[in-house]
């Protein structure tokens, strides 16, 4: 028998039962649209979690750290080369390593801030420019930093509510932040010497020189143009919760004292401006290991995320695994309606097979007529429940979205159905729905064609 008798004879015997067999079918797109739908959850979840970190900077960056001031992990992996400063030739160097995007030094700094009549003694921090692509600054009132060396401000809004009852009265306003400048001296004092401007008593220190270094207090007049939520990520650590955010070139000109100057300072051997740690971005997470790997050759620890990340993708898939066998069982369930189908068609149609063997049809046509209509009932239900379950899953996702603005939270997309979902889903159902006509056509292809002749 050719391919298309067999179609021809499938879809005429599929319309003769129209009712059954589209109940059937609507059985194998109800089981198709759970498995879709709870996969598309469970990959929009995984997506979000990606997206989430990757806005972060926790997904691709590397936090580095002198080899005597490790706070990462356990140091048995690290090389057993000597512990090296971070200073500028170590950035330097650190950044012709392949697929480094960027070396940021962590700076934080304590100042006193203030703005009109107040005052508060706050922690800042420097920001790079690639922090403006952080999720932090998502829904930021005001804007980012106009450029490197911009002698502007971010606040944090809970120290913005601070100086002002109205935060957004600050955009536009200058903040003056009163913090201490480290000068290069010569290493002529252990200890720190007063300079002019101090009384005996020393109870106004204007100058000290410290071993190898001067330190001066210094004003500075940052225009505040941005007032975020939520603190950036800068690197892995800091001395406290930062209220105040300046860019990192102007951080650097402003030649802030920072706590790396003071361990520095009481070094046996003054080494010069080292920093306590280094925030390194890699440009695609997969190059994150073997960046890692070539900095610890240098001297250095490092620690990254990689590990945790590996732990989340393992948690998706096992979560992906369960709400596919979850969303499977509606499908079983329409399997069987695919057997009952088959069998109850097989009794109507008995005289109907005996008359195909009379005339010349094998075994083989028998199975491939009944194969055939397993088959085109798989489809077209696939295909049925790949859309129900598309939009099952973008019903839940703009529901959900309306709850969230009404919460004054930010929308998020956790729902996803890849172009590979849908071929798999289809091929699933077609594979399934033809393991489910194997019984059916082996009996219709056992009937005896003089005892399927006789029955009425």
């Amino acid at each position: 028998m050719k391919a298309h008798d067999v179609v021809e004879l499938a879809a005429r015997n599929l319309r003769e039962s129209v009712l059954r067999n589209s109940l059937t079918t609507i059985g194998i797109a109800v089981g198709v649209a759970s498995l879709v739908a709870m996969l598309s959850l469970g990959i929009g979840l995984q997506q979000l979690a990606n997206r989430r970190l990757t806005r972060s900077g926790l997904f691709n960056t590397v936090v580095v750290m002198p080899r005597d001031l490790d706070r990462g992990p356990s140091r048995r992996d690290q090389p057993s080369t000597p512990a090296r400063p971070l200073d500028d030739t170590a950035i330097a160097e650190i950044r012709r390593v392949a697929h480094v995007a960027e070396v940021t030094p962590e700076m934080r700094f304590m100042a006193e801030a203030r703005y009109g009549d107040k005052s508060r003694f706050i922690m800042v921090a420097a920001l790079p420019p690639s922090a403006r692509d952080r999720e932090a600054f998502d829904g930021m009132t005001g804007k980012f930093f106009s450029s490197p060396e911009a002698e502007e401000a971010i606040l944090e809004s809970d120290f913005a509510k601070e100086l002002a009852p109205d935060p957004k009265s600050l955009l536009g306003k200058d903040i003056v932040l009163q913090y201490a400048e480290r000068g290069g001296t010569p290493n002529t004092a252990s200890s720190a010497t007063p300079k002019s401007g101090d009384n005996e008593e020393g109870s106004t220190v204007g100058e000290l020189i410290a071993s190898g270094f001067s330190v001066a207090r210094r004003e500075k007049a940052l225009r505040v143009v941005g007032i975020t939520e939520h603190e950036p990520t800068v690197g892995f650590g800091g001395m406290g919760r930062s209220r105040v955010f300046v860019p990192t070139a102007l951080t650097a000109k402003m030649n802030v004292m920072l706590g790396s100057d003071l361990r520095e300072m009481v070094r046996t051997s003054y080494r010069g401006r080292a920093y306590m740690a280094l925030s390194v971005r890699i440009d695609a997470p997969s190059q994150v290991q073997p960046a890692e790997d070539a900095i610890k050759k240098m001297g250095f620890s490092t620690f990254s995320l990689l590990d945790a990340t590996r732990s989340l993708r393992r948690f998706f898939t096992i979560l992906d695994m369960f709400l596919g066998i979850f969303g499977s069982l509606a499908l079983a369930v329409a399997l069987l309606g695919i057997v009952n189908t088959l069998v109850m068609a097989i009794l109507e149609r008995r005289r109907e097979i005996g008359i195909m063997k009379a005339i010349g049809a094998g075994d083989a046509d028998v199975k491939m007529l009944f194969f055939a209509e397993a088959g085109v009932m798989g489809l077209c239900g696939g295909l049925i429940g790949v859309t129900l379950g598309w939009a099952i899953g973008r019903a839940i996702n703009i529901g959900t979205n309306v709850y969230l603005k009404r919460m004054d939270m930010t929308p998020e997309t956790f729902w996803l159905v890849p172009w590979w979902l849908v071929v798999a889903a289809l091929a699933f159902a077609v594979i399934v729905s033809l393991g489910s006509g194997i019984y059916p056509a082996s009996r219709a292809a056992k009937l005896d064609p003089v005892q399927a002749l006789r029955y009425e």
